[in-house]
């Protein structure tokens, strides 16, 4: 697929961004690959226009690229044309099977026998990154080498993913994480005095559901779910459940997925509850404002 390319881009950018807020760019590094030029670029005074080819004949190569085009719109850059995202590919080869390191950057470059950054050192500048300025030179300079050391990752992950790619789906999932990245940008308006009444009532709104499920169950005290309550049930109903080696019950969402497919009735209840409640944590909404119209909005 590279070859119908005359420019290939490899991108990545560090930013900041604090919960609900968009990314404020820091630093870009770009590399094309195939002359090896290299662009590093604080973003403190950026261009008006990006400083490698977005149009058709070049191809925008990236990990997780909604990210990188979160900064762009923040800069308002077009998006290019063509894109490339080799987490998408990496998902894609990967579906369903263990990774040794996950499925971020480190986790693909793992899979394919490359070396990468030590995780450590990327936990740390990227703490860094979202800590935000001011920076002394030296901070600015690990900034820039960390963004460079994930472009380099990139070109060598390029090269030993490519053969395995279908262009066309792959630059169908690119387009679609463009769509994402607009979606993120431009976020989902909330009302805020009611996500606060909400918020305020919240643990009520809890027990009433819990209390609604749990009078035909008796596996709760309070919010909170009882292992020895559930065991006590499963006795007195005869279901035989899965336990881990330790002799526990497995509590997991995969085990109770299964069990409620077998005994419906008995089961099906409390795994949708504790589904449920764990999906409705509130107060892990990040609701930032926009400054020119005041309106509050999820990203």
């Amino acid at each position: 697929m590279l070859d119908r390319f005359k420019e290939i881009w490899l991108v990545d950018f560090e930013f900041t961004a604090p919960p609900g807020e968009r990314p404020t760019p820091l630093c870009l590094v770009a590399r094309e690959f195939r002359s090896n030029r290299l662009i590093r670029m604080w973003l403190d005074n950026p261009p008006k226009e990006p400083p490698f080819q977005i149009g058709p004949n070049a191809l925008f190569v990236a990990y997780y690229s909604s990210a990188e085009f979160g900064c762009l719109r923040v800069l308002n850059w077009d998006l290019p044309v063509f894109v490339l995202d080799l987490f998408c590919e990496f998902r894609n080869a990967t579906n369903g099977r263990r990774t040794p390191r996950g499925n971020g950057l480190l986790g693909a470059l793992m899979a394919h026998g490359l070396d990468s950054i030590d995780a450590a050192e990327k936990s740390h500048l990227r703490e860094l990154a979202m800590r935000g300025g001011p920076y002394t030179n030296c901070e600015r300079k690990a900034l820039m080498d960390y963004c460079q050391s994930d472009v380099d990752a990139l070109a060598q992950l390029l090269p030993a993913m490519a053969p395995n790619i279908n262009s066309d789906h792959a630059l169908l999932r690119g387009r679609y994480m463009k769509a994402v990245a607009v979606m993120e940008h431009n976020g989902i308006p909330i009302d805020v005095e009611r996500l606060s009444a909400l918020r305020r009532h919240w643990e009520d709104v809890k027990l009433e559901l819990i209390g609604r499920v749990d009078r035909n169950f008796g596996v709760y005290e309070g919010s909170t779910f009882k292992a020895d309550l559930w065991a006590a049930y499963l006795a007195r109903n005869e279901i035989p459940w899965p336990r881990l080696e330790s002799g526990k019950l497995r509590l997991d969402d995969e085990t109770f997925r299964q069990m409620a497919r077998r005994f419906h009735a008995h089961v099906a209840p409390i795994r949708e509850l504790r589904h449920t409640l764990g999906q409705m944590r509130l107060n892990d909404l990040a609701v930032g404002e926009d400054a020119e119209t005041g309106v509050y909005y999820l990203r």
